[in-house]
């Protein structure tokens, strides 16, 4: 009798896991017989692969931190920017402006503000060198018409800020094993749904369910030679 083949789930990597259970959720819930007849399994299922993928999200590396990054090196260079743009002008050969440039120059010197420094010291830092620049530094800003690159270095800096941010409730999110738990939970929901399809070909016979045993036989076979490195491949219905 044809039946869906065993597979050892648990020896799968974590994206190739979540692939297996997803593509045999969807099929399932395509099939017309299997959706109608293993109803409860199938939505087991697919609320396990859900939360599943959720987990895995959580896990896998954050997208924020390549963001931070870019909007790191963003303020960075803005940082220097200004900073050459105030050094040029202390040598000025107007008088009120070269004395607005010096003024700056040690207002950043006070801050010693180190880009390579840790991420949110340098944020902290400039948080406060920048509303100076828009408060009691004002005057000199903007005879130096520096007004852009403390705007820019602003939006930069709160950019990370913002990120930082995000990232930090992202990883709070995550609790400890949460993977481990939903993928234990989507195998157990995908083992009930493969026992309850076996049992309505074996009792109801085999033809109606045909096409969900030969996928499901297919993947499994894909995935035991290309994921769990079998040495052959081995047919569709072949057992164990």
């Amino acid at each position: 009798m044809k039946e869906i083949q065993s597979i050892a789930l648990v020896n799968i990597n974590n994206a190739a896991h979540f692939m297996f259970v997803s593509n045999m959720a969807e099929r399932a819930e395509k099939d017309k017989t299997v959706a109608e007849k293993c109803a409860a399994q199938v939505k087991a299922l697919r609320e396990a692969v859900k939360a599943e993928d959720e987990n895995l999200q959580i896990s896998a590396k954050s997208l924020t931190t390549d963001k931070i990054a870019e909007a790191d090196r963003l303020r960075d260079q803005l940082y220097a920017g200004y900073k050459k743009a105030v050094a040029g002008y202390t040598n000025f050969p107007v008088e009120a402006l070269a004395d607005a440039a010096k003024v700056l120059q040690q207002h950043i010197k006070d801050y010693k503000i180190d880009v390579k420094a840790q991420l949110d010291k340098e944020t902290g830092l400039l948080v406060n060198f920048i509303q100076d620049l828009e408060g009691k530094f004002a005057e000199q800003v903007k005879a130096l018409s520096l007004g852009a690159f403390v705007e820019k270095l602003k939006t930069a800096n709160e950019e990370v800020r913002e990120l930082t941010g995000q990232r930090t409730d992202e990883r709070s999110a995550k609790t400890a094993g949460a993977l481990k738990a939903a993928r234990t939970a989507s195998d157990e929901a995908y083992k009930l749904l493969t026992m309850h399809v076996n049992a309505h070909a074996l009792l109801e016979g085999e033809a109606e369910y045909a096409a969900f045993l030969d996928y499901a036989n297919t993947e499994i076979a894909h995935f035991k030679q290309e994921v769990l490195g079998g040495t052959k491949k081995k047919s569709a219905t072949s057992a164990e």
